[in-house]
């Protein structure tokens, strides 16, 4: 793949993206940071209150693939469509930013927490902390960074790995959160409320 590099409009256009983020989620009442009181650098229990409150948790990888698969959809769609010009393609940064706000407005919506609640193994979510979805949105670009910088199989295999540990860890991961939440299996949520 050849390198979807963001230039200066691009990052100021994802700037200005995550301070409209930051923005409705406060306007949604999102709380600014865990109501515990405390910011964390990495909260490691995905069943407690504190999950999804602060900087880092066992979602956290799956936001580093989230940036790693915009960066490939980026490429696909600036690699074919020139949209009038041949810097077009660094514009896919700013379109992977803009996926993943969009995903944490959308995740932070009651029917999206409800959702969790009823067919995922987090009975107790309560939706993110606004200086967690902002981390959310910093991890997604180091994934998309990562993605531009290492070659495809690397970046396939780390995202492989971390889907892997992520599963034997804590029983979740990317692609067990969406199978739950689009076409939930009582086998997988037994499995993952096992233990």
């Amino acid at each position: 793949m050849g390198t979807l590099s963001p230039h200066r409009p691009a990052w100021i256009a994802a700037l200005a993206i995550t301070l409209v983020t930051l923005g409705v989620l406060l306007a949604m009442g999102r709380p600014p940071i865990c109501t515990c009181g405390t910011v964390e650098l990495w909260y490691g229990n995905i069943n407690s209150s504190g999950n999804s409150q602060h900087l880092s948790d066992w979602y956290t990888p799956s936001h580093i693939i989230h940036g790693m698969l915009f960066y490939g959809l980026g490429w696909l769609l600036f690699r074919k469509w020139s949209l009038g010009s041949a810097h077009s393609g660094r514009w896919a940064f700013a379109l992977a930013v803009f996926l993943e706000a969009a995903w944490e407005v959308i995740e932070n919506t009651p029917f999206v927490i409800d959702r969790y609640r009823a067919v995922t193994v987090n009975w107790g979510y309560s939706g993110d902390s606004v200086i967690n979805s902002m981390a959310d949105i910093a991890w997604m670009s180091f994934g998309f960074w990562l993605a531009m910088r290492l070659p495809v199989k690397v970046t396939v295999a780390l995202a492989v790995t971390a889907e892997i540990v992520t599963a034997l860890v804590v029983k979740d991961n990317l692609t067990l959160n969406v199978l739950m939440l689009v076409w939930p299996l009582e086998s997988v949520r037994a499995w993952q409320g096992a233990g």
